[in-house]
């Protein structure tokens, strides 16, 4: 349990850069659907929900890299994060193997290891 704890601010900081590379979805949304996920939505509409999408996980990653540095947040920041990548992982896996072959499949393969990480830091807290 040691480890974790004691290298949490690292696995934060990878996290949280990792995490803001969605800044991509806010920046260019066809582009970013594509390359996630083989599909694009169209419409005026639809950029905005996916550039909001890719600031809202921009924003998650950069409170990660916020609680390396503030042992006070991180609890809450951990668990927004953890949070927000289960429903987005539950939100994929929903569709079957559908998405899994496209660079979205890394993206759930990473943050199931990412939710693992900070999970395991939150119960070695809390056994502490």
């Amino acid at each position: 349990m040691g480890w974790i704890v004691a290298n949490i601010d690292w696995i934060m900081i990878v996290s949280g850069v990792l995490t803001s590379t969605m800044i991509f979805a806010a920046i260019a949304p066809k582009t970013a659907l594509r390359t996630n996920f083989g599909e694009a939505l169209e419409g005026p509409l639809a950029e905005i929900i996916v550039r909001n999408w890719g600031a809202l996980i921009a924003l998650i990653g950069v409170m990660l890299i916020y609680g390396a540095f503030d042992p006070a947040s991180r609890t809450i920041i951990l668990m927004v994060a953890a949070a927000s990548k289960v429903v987005f992982i539950a939100l994929v896996l929903s569709q079957g193997g559908r998405y899994l072959r496209r660079q979205v499949g890394t993206a759930v393969l990473v943050d199931v290891v990412m939710v693992g990480l900070f999970a395991w830091y939150l119960v070695a807290i809390r056994a502490g």
